[in-house]
Order: structure tokens, then C-alpha cells, then sequence
């Protein structure tokens, strides 16, 4: 006889007790709830536009960047190499969604652009992404959104500004010398 076991039993943070580290509890939480949304919206996605994530966010970066971005800039505005940008943009350039061009400011740099056809497609899925989310946050009232975001956005600076202070390190060190 098979066991049904519920999808909260499937993640990571009912590992955890009660007695375990809120700080701990919290990342698993976090990890456990990013996990759900992301494997969300890309079956969303595959099934409603046939499109992957990592496409449609590259195309979500185009679109807010009418005169085009480099190789750089999207590899950094979406936290990936130059290697994982240069595989989409081959594939999307093949689809006729996005065109390149050497940078007037940096002949050795590539600009990148949506057609007007990734233009096009694009602005068809935003109205469906925008409603398939606005769907899976649903269970929050606005008031706990907005609760929500704050707190991340002060989580997010914690972050960023211990990693800046990681950063100078090792200047300080040097300079200690």
C-alpha cells in the first residue's frame, strides 16, 4: 500500500523543529516558499506562453531597457554569467525576438534589443503573468504584502551591507600592513 505524503512533508523546513534556530527556521521558510513560487511560475509559464523562466525574464529585462542593453548588463541584472546570457540570446536572436549590435560606446561590447516581434510577444504574456501572480499571493491580504515586502527589503539590506563589508576585508588588511 503506497503512503500519500501531504506537500508540506516534501520541502526542506519540516525538517526543523520548534527548537531549532528561528534565524534557521526562517531561511528554510524562505528557501521553502521561493522554491514553491519559482517551480509555479515556470509551469506557468511553460504551459501558458511555451516559454522557459530564465526567457522570459531576459525578455522582462529588454523590455524595460528600450535602448538596449550589453552582454554585461544582463548577465548582471539577472545574477547569471555572460555564458548563461550568450546561450538565450543566440536562441532568441534564431526566433527573431531579440537583435544584436556592436555598442556604439564599445565596438568590442554587444547591444542587445527586442524586435518589435519579442516586443510584440512579450506584451501579450504580461497581462496573463501579472494576473497568474497576483493569483498565487491571493491568500495575503494587502496589508500583509506590504508587511511582507518591507521586511525583506530590510532582510535584502542586511545582506547587502554585510557582504559590502566582506568586500573591504581585505583593504582594510592591506592597509593595515
Amino acid at each position: 500500500m503506497a503512503v500519500s505524503v501531504a506537500p508540506a512533508a516534501r520541502d526542506r523546513e519540516t525538517a526543523l523543529t520548534k527548537d531549532d534556530r528561528l534565524d534557521l527556521r526562517v531561511w528554510f521558510r524562505l528557501l521553502t516558499c521561493a522554491t514553491l513560487i519559482e517551480r509555479s511560475v515556470r509551469q506557468g509559464l511553460r504551459e501558458e506562453f511555451g516559454i522557459t523562466l530564465p526567457r522570459f525574464d531576459l525578455l522582462s529585462q529588454l523590455e524595460r531597457a528600450p535602448e538596449g542593453l550589453t552582454m554585461g548588463e544582463l548577465s548582471r541584472r539577472l545574477m547569471v554569467t555572460n555564458g548563461n546570457v550568450t546561450g538565450l540570446i543566440d536562441r532568441l536572436v534564431t526566433e527573431g525576438l531579440v537583435a544584436r549590435q556592436p555598442a556604439p560606446h564599445d565596438r568590442r561590447a554587444q547591444l542587445v534589443r527586442l524586435t518589435p516581434a519579442g516586443k510584440q510577444a512579450f506584451e501579450a504574456m504580461i497581462p496573463k503573468h501579472q494576473a497568474f501572480i497576483a493569483e498565487r499571493f491571493q491568500g495575503l491580504a494587502r496589508a500583509e504584502l506590504a508587511e511582507l515586502h518591507r521586511l525583506l527589503g530590510k532582510l535584502k539590506t542586511s545582506f547587502e551591507t554585510r557582504d559590502h563589508a566582506r568586500e573591504r576585508e581585505p583593504e582594510k588588511r592591506k592597509d593595515e600592513k
